[in-house]
């Protein structure tokens, strides 16, 4: 299956090259390739669809239930507001805003905690990803201490009242043996993983995990080669915290068990050395940025000179959290674009290496062919008040493109959006029941927005001593 486009700017490598003028362009489940030439293309330009390397599949965004940005640790409690959904809608529109902005694959990180239902949930995610039409990695959650503070309830308790101390483990979760949810990741992998869809181990970050769980998913990922996609070091509190824990560093420590390779990715890295850089460049460990997670939670902006300088790949995610609250890729880039511009004569990432970050380097995260996928962007609009239609096709699009440009995706060959929607799925009418179903949870929601409240409080004094 495969469908032909005619555009007239083809750009297959953005920001390395000029476009071609006046092409179609054949975009199969071999790849992309320019197959003529073509002049019914006016206004449209083609290039390889970007990945968007890390995010939650929220269909139901946390501004919509109360967890307004904050500072990451006190912004947690608020998930739990998260709203009864159907798992299958939830994802379903998640990924159509990610579609819709042209991404050709996400890497999702499921946010259940209940291993119980992961199998059932992840069957939902993998369906809302094929209907949609977009390629997926899967990361299946793996945690074992309490995900309100690093360390679990023993380091928190000692500073709460006894009021306090008996409202906090009631609220306390509870989490499956390690073999247990190893073995969940495992059953999925064999119902749904596919060319498509790459199921992977996601423990969620060493501060939410013991040493026996992260020492076992090393295990598991050299044993069956699945790769690993995991939060760390994102804010400054996990820094200290994650210090204290490992003298010898955390980055050191996970190399010491094996868990450092080049099946792993990792999320946010806001906080690591260069001396970390250099070594889990070394490993061929792939960092997924997230400029706009980070600035809204408050936990800083990347060391991308130390990781450049390491020559650590990296990706561009959006982590749930777009600038604008919007999974706008394309502003995601142009936000790292100008926070990592430096202030010489000359851009200190060059232009090419964000468009390599968004197309190669994300499609390794969610193990899939890179640039494999089509986008087709308005550049008419783009070009619409310029006195110049010569200007460089890739510096045009980082600084103006946005996902309204978006007019066409093409998918492993299936035409995903056309004319600016999407083609496989109502979007709208999904996106009403979903939040329809929301609604009709919020009454209940009263008593859990105290507890999301109260748990916040006592994880904000917590925390107050820790560096920030």
């Amino acid at each position: 299956m495969s469908i032909t486009v005619s555009v007239e700017r083809y750009l297959p490598a953005p920001g390395h090259a000029a476009a071609s003028r006046d092409v179609a362009v054949t975009a199969g489940a071999d790849g992309l390739a320019a197959t003529g030439s073509s002049t019914s293309g006016a206004g449209l330009l083609a290039l390889p669809a970007p990945v968007n390397a890390h995010d939650h599949g929220y269909g139901i965004r946390p501004y919509d239930f109360g967890g307004l940005d904050d500072a990451l640790e006190p912004w947690i409690p608020f998930m739990r507001l998260r709203p009864k959904t159907d798992p299958y809608l939830e994802a379903l529109v998640a990924f159509g805003r990610i579609a819709r902005s042209g991404c050709g694959a996400t890497m999702h990180c499921h946010n259940s905690l209940n291993v119980a239902t992961l199998v059932d949930e992840a069957g939902a995610v993998v369906r809302a990803a094929r209907d949609v039409g977009i390629r997926l990695g899967l990361s299946c959650p793996l945690l074992d201490t309490s995900p309100f503070v690093y360390g679990g309830l023993p380091e928190l308790l000692p500073g709460l009242s006894a009021a306090e101390r008996t409202r906090v483990e009631a609220l306390a979760p509870t989490y499956a043996p390690i073999g247990e949810q190893l073995a969940a990741v495992d059953a999925i992998a064999r119902l749904h993983g596919s060319g498509m869809v790459d199921v992977q181990y996601g423990p969620i970050g060493p501060q939410w995990a013991s040493d026996a769980l992260l020492e076992a998913v090393a295990e598991a990922s050299a044993r069956t080669g699945r790769r690993i996609h995991m939060h760390l070091l994102e804010s400054p509190r996990q820094r200290v915290w994650l210090d204290r824990r490992f003298p010898q560093g955390v980055v050191r420590f996970l190399d010491e068990i094996g868990f450092l390779s080049p099946r792993l990715a990792v999320a946010h890295g806001v906080q690591l050395r260069p001396d970390e850089c250099e070594l889990m460049a070394e490993r061929g460990v792939i960092l997924a940025s997230n400029p706009s997670a980070n600035l809204r939670l408050r936990s800083g902006v990347a060391p991308v000179e130390a990781i450049r300088k390491a020559g650590l790949s990296y990706a561009i995610g959006l982590d749930g959290t777009g600038i604008d609250d919007d999974q706008d890729i394309w502003r995601e880039m142009r936000l790292f674009h100008l926070l990592h511009g430096g202030r010489g004569l000359d851009p200190a990432v060059p232009t090419a290496e964000i468009f390599d970050a968004a197309i190669l380097r994300g499609a390794a995260v969610v193990n899939q062919p890179p640039a494999r996928d089509l986008v087709v962007v308005d550049y008419a609009a783009l070009l619409e008040d310029a006195m110049f239609d010569d200007l460089d096709e890739a510096e045009l699009l980082l600084g103006r493109m946005t996902a309204g440009h978006v007019r066409g995706l093409v998918v492993g060959g299936r035409s995903v959006v056309a004319d600016g929607r999407l083609a496989t799925v109502d979007f709208e009418a999904a996106r009403r029941e979903l939040v329809g179903q929301a609604r009709l949870s919020a009454g209940k929601l009263g008593g859990q927005r105290d507890d999301a409240r109260f748990l916040s409080q006592v994880v904000r004094r917590h925390f107050a001593g820790y560096a920030g």
